[in-house]
């Protein structure tokens, strides 16, 4: 169980900093808070919680302990600098409409985010993998979810950039004790 609640832990912070929350609430405000958004919305959080889960577990089977904990070192460093790097591109013009568009880019985005990442660090070291990929889900849902709903008054009311950069030192700081541990320089 504790692979879900810090799944869904991590997802949930991974996502609130990140760029997804800002496209979905940018699609809301454009489109409306339709129901087909927000289904979108979940199902991109499952699939690529399941993918980054599955990979995370699939890769892990192939290593040792050691290269497990630098597997983890890894995906929390790129989840730190997907966060301090990437910013919330621009507002599209016309965004498209179609369900099947905007599940593919969200999906996409989700296995490629922050929270993909912890999700993938978490699934390679648990016992149960799929309580990670559900963690995920719900936790990168939940965020996605208040986006959907604040439309416009999301990038208004939450404090991207110190998240942002908060988030992101945490991350790295968690990087460098698993690089620590991984290479027994800590006890």
């Amino acid at each position: 169980m504790p692979s879900f609640f810090l799944a869904l832990l991590a997802a949930a912070a991974a996502t609130l900093a990140g760029r997804e929350a800002v496209r979905v609430a940018r699609l809301s405000a454009a489109l409306g808070a339709g129901a087909g958004l927000l289904v979108a919305c979940w199902l991109a959080c499952a699939v690529g919680s399941g993918v980054a889960a599955w990979l995370g577990w699939r890769i892990a089977a192939l290593l040792g302990p050691d290269a497990k904990a630098m597997l983890v070192t890894i995906a929390l460093l790129l989840a730190a600098g997907e966060l301090a790097l990437l910013r919330p591109g621009r507002t599209p013009l016309e965004p498209t409409r179609s369900f099947g568009a905007i599940a593919l880019v969200l999906g996409a985005a989700q296995l490629t985010s922050a929270g993909g990442f912890l999700v993938l660090a978490l699934a390679a070291v648990a016992p149960m993998p799929g309580l990670a990929a559900f963690g995920g889900t719900i936790g990168g849902g939940a965020v996605l979810t208040a986006a959907w709903r604040a439309r416009a008054e999301w990038e208004a009311r939450v404090p991207l950039g110190p998240l942002r950069w908060g988030i992101a030192a945490l991350l790295l700081l968690a990087a460098g004790l698993s690089g620590l541990g991984a290479k027994g320089l800590l006890g």
